[in-house]
């Protein structure tokens, strides 16, 4: 019989041997229809030799029949131009699809068949289209000339919309029927050619939060809503037509006039041209009036309009010349037209107009030529022959009114922008477990789990995938944030104060420099963490630097020792991150203030996982995420627990990103005084060693359950670095530096020690005698192999004594930073790549720091 070791050889060398599962017939002839339809090929290396669940950036998963399907496909920023093929829908198994940042055009195509998407990232290509079909959809202002137009109908059976922006666009035409949209909170229209009253679909919803129609063309009174009084709302009436600036009812002619164009579309033309409550000003395009104030002419000749003719014509009974011809207008001649007393000419030739005349006084001239369905008791569109009418002139062209339509101007091209989807299931978080009370979604941006809640934000930006700053179209609308992805993440402050009882004192988790965080509580009582940015600091371009950046982090990173960025709040002067809640606190509470947080002190084990998990967050930031990335402020405050203590490193507000070839970057000093690496303090310079030296910290911290600045200690022993070490040169001694509470035995002693000599390499002065990340994963994951550092040249001259004060220390610093040799010393750390020494004799060949993360 095979012993344990021998066993688990053998399942091993089968897994490594076993042939990958191949893709589902239809799914490998869609992906090469994918492959083929963008280009360069070279860009994505994919052969049609291969199974595509063998081509890169490619995900494929078991089907449960002895095949895969194709479960996600992520070729972002690629370089790719070309298009996306219809062929896209039969991938039914698909759950991500991410092709933004590239070229692509024409037509986004009809994606109803995809019912397991969770994820769809097409921003920043130049699609023409959009399918009218298209469930749900977040687009953002257009890189070229021509913005999307068209009515926005579609939106109206969306009924699971929680959060929709529009804004920045050419959308025209009136506000659809929202009444179906029961959820909906956030409502963004600012900004396009919206014509028409305001309806009361709208007015009326219980759900609503945030309101913003500021310039528009919108029409009728100035809108009233139910909820005013707990509502945000963005409307300029000046910035409109209303027909009143302040609050009341329009004249009852305005209000007729307004039905008669409601058949129309609400043309912008008379949107422009039909200004102030008073049709007989003189102004109004296409109106005569008698003396009286009566409407006696209406002349809409040649207007290019469509729909249909209104019955509502009757609410004008002076009307005496209806002059409609050389149109588009479809449906039947209304038989209400009959009753109007005054009327002598009715002109409708040269439209598109079916039916039987209807029988007009023998004294009214009637003019039908150029209908060639006039007369013909049939409806046209029924045997397809014509557009389809309205036989009460009740309604427009609903083929033309439901889809989205992206038109251009003199045949430019036509260019979309931001568009990125998330549609999800059970009222919960788009990918996530939960939802706010409200129903606004917090879109974390990755998936994670089965939901199906609609959110669609068709808004303005001008993004690559970067934070682009603020957005203001005007003085009282809202700012908007771009980064990434992430305008799904937006939450209203109405709903971060619902799920803080409104910032209450007995929700605070804790307090910091950068202000306050809150527990937040949701309906199926899932807990969220909510960081307000407080103060002076959080309102300046400082704490808005740091607020941005860390919105730039978190969107692009995601890892499993990193906190999760749940969504975010700018409203004014409020900054507002939202998290996953992390039950067990930080790692600071259960170091160095557990007797009064009434807890257990950690064991070693516990400790030593809580650096492992530490150090591969770290480690993913420095190497292994798309980017280079340099925390600045590791320390335990910025370390948080899960119910299973397991660590996730938190605040990004001070991240940096590392260009590529480049090591070092030039910032500002940031961070916390104990835990700054002697280079970065002296220089301002930091490299991925200054979060090294910061580790190496937190390892002493760990083991001594010391903090890295202790001023109850005697001036010498303040600094807890420098006292570290002298102490781990005395071998015989060291066991008194040990926390206490720490239960040792031969065993944890040798790991202890182990752990001791890591934490001094990490904070070695030279920052190229530091291990990089992945070493120190890789001694923490093992135990097995110390890593060993460069033998130091004794005749530096810019060793610094260890065993300085800190005030000693920080002067040398700056002696060191004035002396005529700092810039050798600054090119030291440029190019302390060069300097890394190598992964340590006795590495297993195989154990990289890609492994066991």
């Amino acid at each position: 019989m095979l012993s344990a070791p021998h066993l688990l050889f053998v399942v091993v060398i089968l897994i490594v041997l076993s042939p990958a599962l191949a893709a589902d017939a239809g799914d490998a002839a869609a992906m090469v229809a994918l492959a083929a339809a963008l280009r360069p090929a070279s860009a994505l290396n994919w052969s049609s030799d291969a199974d595509p669940c063998s081509w890169p950036l490619v995900r494929c998963d078991p089907d449960g029949g002895g095949g895969a399907r194709v479960t996600a496909i992520q070729i972002g920023r690629r370089g790719l131009s070309g298009s996306l093929p219809g062929a896209v829908a039969n991938l039914t198994a698909l759950v991500r699809l991410e092709v933004m940042g590239n070229s692509l055009s024409g037509p986004v195509p009809s994606l109803p068949s995809l019912s397991s998407l969770r994820t769809l990232f097409l921003n920043d290509n130049n699609f023409t289209s959009l399918p009218a079909s298209f469930f749900s959809l977040l687009l953002n202002n257009q890189r070229g000339p021509a913005k999307l137009s068209g009515p926005i109908d579609a939106v109206a059976d969306m009924t699971g919309l929680r959060q929709l922006w529009l804004h920045s666009n050419s959308f025209s035409g009136p506000i659809p029927d929202l009444s179906r949209l029961t959820d909906l909170a956030d409502l963004d229209l600012r900004d396009n050619e919206l014509t028409g009253p305001v309806p009361d679909s709208l007015t009326g919803l219980d759900s609503l939060w945030t309101v913003v129609l500021t310039n528009n063309l919108l029409q009728g009174p100035v809108p009233a809503f139910k909820n005013a009084a707990r509502m945000k709302i963005d409307l300029l009436p000046s910035s409109e037509r209303f027909c009143r600036t302040d609050a009341g009812d329009c004249d009852p002619r305005v209000n007729a006039m307004l039905s008669i164009a409601s058949s129309l579309g609400y043309p912008e033309i008379f949107a422009r041209n039909w200004p102030g409550n008073d049709p007989c000003g003189n102004t109004w395009l296409g109106i005569t009036c008698d003396a009286k104030g009566d409407v006696i002419v209406v002349n809409f000749q040649k207007l290019g309009l469509n729909g249909a003719i209104s019955p509502d014509f009757r609410l004008l009974p002076s009307l005496q010349k209806l002059l409609l011809s050389g149109n588009n207008l479809t449906g039947t001649i209304p038989e209400a037209l009959t009753n109007l007393p005054s009327l002598k000419e009715l002109d409708v030739s040269n439209n598109s107009l079916w039916g039987k005349i209807p029988a007009f006084r023998r004294n009214v001239v009637v003019r039908t030529e150029g209908n060639p369905d006039i007369g013909k008791d049939i409806n046209p569109g029924k045997d397809g022959s014509s557009s389809p009418g309205s036989d009460s002139g009740g309604g427009s062209n609903k083929s033309y009114l439901i889809g989205v339509v992206v038109s251009s101007v003199i045949g430019a091209a036509f260019l979309v922008g931001l568009l990125v989807f998330c549609y999800s299931k059970r009222n919960k978080f788009c990918f996530g477990k939960s939802r706010l009370p409200s129903g606004i979604v917090i879109h974390p941006g990755h998936s994670g789990s089965e939901a199906e809640m609609l959110k669609i934000s068709l808004a303005g930006n001008g993004l690559n995938g970067v934070f682009n700053g603020a957005v203001s179209s005007t003085s009282s609308g809202p700012r908007d944030f771009h980064v990434g992805e992430p305008s799904s993440m937006v939450i209203s402050i109405q709903v971060l104060r619902n799920v803080t009882n409104n910032f209450s004192e007995d929700n605070i988790l804790g307090r910091g420099g950068f202000g306050t965080v809150y527990k937040g509580g949701l309906d199926d009582g899932t807990k969220i963490a909510v960081k307000r940015m407080e103060g002076s600091s959080a309102t300046g371009p400082k704490g808005l630097s740091e607020f941005t950046s860390e919105i730039s982090v978190l969107t692009r990173l995601r890892h499993r020792h990193l906190v999760s960025l749940l969504g975010y709040c700018l409203d004014g002067s409020e900054r507002i991150l939202v998290y996953e809640y992390m039950p067990r606190g930080t790692l600071s509470q259960h170091l160095f203030n557990w007797k009064s947080e009434g807890l257990n002190p950690l064991d070693w084990k516990r400790r030593l996982s809580i650096g492992l998990d530490v150090a591969r967050g770290v480690e993913y930031l420095h190497s292994l995420a798309n980017q280079s990335f340099i925390h600045r402020d590791l320390k335990p405050s910025n370390i948080l627990l899960g119910d299973d203590m397991k660590a996730k490193v938190a605040d990004f507000g001070l991240v940096k990103h590392a260009p590529d070839g480049k090591y070092s970057v030039e910032t500002r000093l940031a961070g916390t005084f104990g835990y700054l690496a002697p280079e970065y303090a002296v220089t301002g310079r930091v490299t991925t060693k200054a979060d090294v030296f910061s580790f190496g910290v937190i390892l002493m911290e760990l083991i001594t359950g010391r903090k890295a600045l202790d001023n109850s200690q005697s001036e010498e022993n303040v600094h807890l670095v420098t006292w570290f070490r002298r102490m781990h040169i005395n071998k015989a001694t060291f066991e008194e530096v040990i926390d206490p509470t720490i239960d040792l035995d031969d065993e944890t002693l040798k790991s202890v020690l182990t752990v001791a000599e890591l934490a001094c390499h990490c904070c070695s002065r030279e920052p190229q005698q530091r291990p990089d990340m992945g070493q120190v994963v890789n001694v923490l994951s093992s135990l097995a192999e110390v890593w060993k550092p460069l033998e130091p040249k004794l005749d530096d001259e810019y060793t610094i004594d260890l065993d300085l004060t800190l005030p000693e220390a920080l002067q040398r610093w700056k002696e060191l930073e004035n002396s005529s040799q700092s810039v050798s010393t600054i090119g030291n750390l440029e190019n302390s790549q060069s300097s890394i020494p190598a992964r340590p004799t006795g590495f297993a060949e195989s154990f990289t720091s890609a492994h066991a993360r």
